[in-house]
């Protein structure tokens, strides 16, 4: 007999004769309302508690009907209404238990809260900055003219047909700013720039068939998709970065 899975004792076996599927035949069932919806979509909704699929002794998933109708009610609910995965996960929970609840209000960002929904929490995710002016972005990073100027030589930063500064180009000029105080300098972080192109090509990749459908629903979830993307490709750099040094951020 197979030992357990690492971390605990091994699931229960489902009952005789109810259906299993692989996550493949999940994402082909969820496709037809779902186009959009990817196994690393279905992957990291597992992940954040929101369905608990059976594992074979060999580590596979099984879902079970049950966790493929969660999955929709989820997805549903993204789409529809952009409501947050805990707050989701919160009131699908209650209904499980028998609680008769009425659905949760819909948030008022549309798409933009979808970010929110798969891997930000919004009670630490910063506030947007409003566009500011080169005097401001100077006084906010503590600056130079001539390491603004070098910054943008290097294509690190680049203002706005205006010639202002959006949120992320003040937040990338901080990193910048924070990081020559340790020597490095723009020269430097032309390879940090390049793997940022190629992650962001990558991306665009993934992103581009959703932004050519003939659905409006999926070309409207493809900048939701990339945020999601975005966020997960930051999450990856940063823990390769702390594998390769091993060290661990607090």
């Amino acid at each position: 007999m197979p030992p357990p899975p690492r971390g605990g004792p091994a699931p229960a076996p489902p009952p005789t004769g109810e259906p299993l599927a692989s996550i493949g035949m999940v994402l082909n069932q969820l496709r037809d309302e779902f186009p959009e919806v990817t196994i690393s979509k279905i992957r990291f909704l597992e992940s954040e508690g929101l369905v608990e699929p059976r594992r074979t002794p060999s580590g596979y998933r099984k879902f079970s009907p049950e966790d493929v109708e969660r999955l929709t009610q989820v997805l549903r609910m993204q789409r529809d209404h952009y409501l947050p995965l805990k707050v989701i996960r919160e009131h699908l929970d209650a209904v499980a238990r028998g609680e008769r609840l009425p659905l949760p209000a819909q948030a008022s960002q549309g798409p933009q809260r979808e970010l929110i929904a798969s891997t930000w929490d919004p009670e630490s995710a910063p506030p947007t900055a409003p566009r500011i002016g080169r005097a401001e972005l100077l006084a906010a990073t503590e600056a130079a003219e001539s390491e603004l100027d070098e910054w943008e030589a290097y294509g690190l930063i680049a203002p706005m047909a205006d010639g202002g500064y959006d949120s992320e180009a003040v937040t990338v000029a901080k990193l910048v700013a924070e990081l020559g105080r340790f020597g490095l300098e723009p020269r430097h972080l032309r390879a940090v720039k390049a793997a940022a192109d190629r992650e962001a090509g990558l991306v665009e990749q993934v992103v581009a068939p959703l932004r050519r459908h003939r659905n409006p629903q999926t070309r409207a979830h493809a900048e939701a998709a990339t945020r999601e993307l975005a966020a997960l490709s930051v999450r990856l750099h940063a823990a390769l970065v702390q594998t390769a040094l091993g060290v661990r951020l607090t």
